[in-house]
């Protein structure tokens, strides 16, 4: 489990470094969106090691804010407004 927690930090230390350096508005974006998917990557694993379905709920309401942020910045960066 240690070397899945520590495969989990190197790429959010890679998807930090594109969030800051990223060319454009979309890099930052698909980035931001893929650090969403690790932290519900841990909680899976901390569902797992910690035998408690809890974090498991956190990891899919994470996964359903990060989907509808990720829905709504799409739709700023494009320039039409929410209610479109």
């Amino acid at each position: 489990m240690n070397v899945f927690i520590a495969l989990l930090i190197l790429c959010m230390f890679m998807c930090l470094y594109r969030v800051g350096k990223g060319p454009t508005a979309p890099d930052r974006t698909v980035a931001i969106d893929i650090m969403g998917i690790l932290m519900v990557g841990f909680c899976a694993i901390f569902s797992i090691m910690m035998k408690k379905d809890l974090y498991m709920n956190i990891g899919i309401s994470w996964a359903l804010l990060n989907f509808i942020g990720t829905l709504a910045l799409a739709k700023y960066l494009e320039g039409r407004g929410f209610d479109e």
